[in-house]
């Protein structure tokens, strides 16, 4: 299998040394309309040179500039003259290559700090309030700038928090700029990119769609395609984009085992084919799931067995559609995955021969396939993909729609998945959102898994009489990748809404509790 190039447009990289922000980093360049890519910071400065960079972005890290083995940076890579911006170890590490000194004073500063603008700020803060808050994470402070650099802010405990040279188009701060805490971070940003590496806010959602329908046409030809749809965002997406691009050249295979959301088996064969066209299969395999995950309630069991379930119900459509196509003497040799950069990134930067991963939407389909991907979303997160469905003219419930589990509800059922059990989280989790939306707070949370605690019953009360029934969890998550998450402080007043609805209206459910966890420790889903 292949994959699909990246796109040509010449990037902002973004190197990472470690940092917990460095997709933040690139997303926030993408938010200010430029096109970023990340690399390891081992990268050496031929490899950057070669992908003809308009500008450097040194991310953050949890070291010391001093530990042994701490990461480094090819010297040669600043001395390509490519306008650079050093944040918090990146700012470090440039100082050091430039010849400036970083010092353990043993003054450490973290969370919200505040720092003062000296001069006119220059280029990078200009314009910005003298005094700001600032969001620090270091122990090792920037004592004394490189020649020829102008100090830029100050803080208490660090007298060089931000320095520029306007000449080499060399910039850093010591802070986040890249997080919402600092509270000029995205104009920070900016600054860099349009001010000082004159850099044009031309990367948007127009220009995606016409470069990836070009792209997709050069790669497929006359070929046929073949999609496996989900209903989720991802799937959604690349499918429209590739049938924007090949027309009936695609067609998409949506496998209902049975384990998805109320109603949205529906919304995919009605709502989605109308706004797209695309030509869909669908395959009823709920019972033979069913039957496959009778008896086992262990989580990474149910996982497996969903996965290899899923796959068998894909390949005998595909085994079908290929003997139609080849009959046709037109074979199937293309199939559409919805990788997301996030997973590029997270899979080693997306080099060398491209893998079907287990939590993507195809989850591991036999090498002997010979598929050759095509992967129109590879460049992008997920906020751009979703802009991306709107442009096409998805349906806002399928585009805005929260991310899910690839094995569906068989992992929000702890204990035994079965028919009655999956009706009765189908119909809380309904309520759930429904209320949810109600109150205009789908754009506030990432996602909010409803749980079934199948294997554990509370005691009630219920029409004067006791009940022994499930409770309901509701786990309602802010996030903005996901990697980190923290529950949602809903309104009280809907968060009653839903417990008095669903204790109401769901039959074997008496009680409703909210999940407090952070992530970490806790991960959003419960198995």
């Amino acid at each position: 299998m292949t994959a699909q190039t990246e796109t040509a447009q010449r990037p902002v990289l973004v190197v990472d040394f470690g940092a917990q922000y460095a997709q933040l980093i690139a997303r926030r360049v993408r938010e200010a309309g430029v096109y970023s890519e990340i690399v390891p910071h081992t990268v050496t400065a031929a490899e950057v040179e070669a992908k003809n960079p308009v500008a450097l972005i040194l991310s953050g890290g949890p070291s010391s500039v001093y530990e042994p083995g701490a990461p480094t940076l090819d010297p040669g890579v600043l001395q390509l003259g490519v306008p650079t911006l050093g944040i918090c170890y990146g700012f470090q590490v440039m100082a050091q290559q430039l010849g400036g000194e970083v010092a353990n004073t043993g003054l450490r500063e973290y969370g919200a700090t505040d720092a003062r603008v000296s001069g006119d700020g220059g280029v990078l803060l200009g314009g910005q309030p003298d005094d700001q808050i600032v969001w620090m994470s270091h122990g090792d402070q920037v004592a004394t700038a490189p020649e020829g650099f102008e100090v830029l802010a100050s803080t208490y405990a660090t007298p060089v928090a931000a320095f520029g040279n306007a000449e080499k188009c060399f910039y850093g701060v010591q802070w986040h700029p890249e997080v919402k805490h600092s509270e000029q971070g995205q104009k920070v940003i900016e600054n860099f990119l349009h001010k000082a590496a004159r850099l044009p806010a031309d990367w948007n959602s127009g220009n995606v769609i016409a470069e990836q329908v070009a792209r997709i046409r050069e790669q497929v030809g006359s070929g046929r395609v073949l999609s496996a749809l989900s209903g989720g965002v991802d799937s959604a997406v690349s499918t429209a984009l590739v049938h924007e691009a090949v027309g009936d050249q695609l067609v998409a295979v949506f496998i209902d085992h049975g384990l998805l959301r109320k109603g949205e088996r529906e919304q995919v064969e009605n709502d989605y084919v109308a706004s797209t066209g695309v030509r869909l299969i669908t395959v009823d395999a709920r019972e033979t799931f069913l039957d496959a995950l009778a008896g086992v309630s262990d989580p990474e069991q149910k996982r497996k067995i969903i996965g290899r379930e899923f796959i068998r119900a894909f390949e005998k459509v595909q085994q079908d559609l290929i003997a139609e196509a080849a009959a046709e003497g037109d074979p199937i040799r293309f199939l559409v995955q919805g990788t997301l950069y996030p997973d590029v990134v997270e899979s080693g930067g997306g080099t060398g021969t491209a893998n079907i991963k287990s939590h993507h939407n195809v989850g591991g389909l036999p090498e002997d396939l010979q598929f050759e991907l095509v992967e129109p979303l590879r460049t992008l997160f997920k906020d751009e993909v979703r802009q991306i469905g709107r442009d096409l003219g998805l349906p806002e419930a399928i585009v805005a729609r929260q991310p899910f589990p690839g094995p569906g509800l068989g992992i929000r059922i702890v204990g035994e998945v079965t028919a009655d059990r999956l009706t009765i989280l189908q119909d809380a989790d309904a309520i759930a959102r429904e209320e949810l939306t109600k109150a205009g707070l789908d754009g506030e949370i990432w996602q909010c898994p409803v749980v079934l605690l199948a294997d554990v019953r509370s005691v009630g009360v219920q029409g004067d009489g006791r009940t022994y029934g499930h409770p309901i969890v509701l786990r309602p998550v802010s996030s903005e990748d996901a990697m980190t998450a923290d529950w949602t402080r809903l309104p009280y007043d809907v968060l009653s809404k839903i417990s008095n609805r669903i204790t109401n209206e769901v039959s074997e459910v008496n009680r409703v509790v909210l999940d407090v966890t952070s992530k970490p420790p806790g991960t959003i889903e419960w198995e």
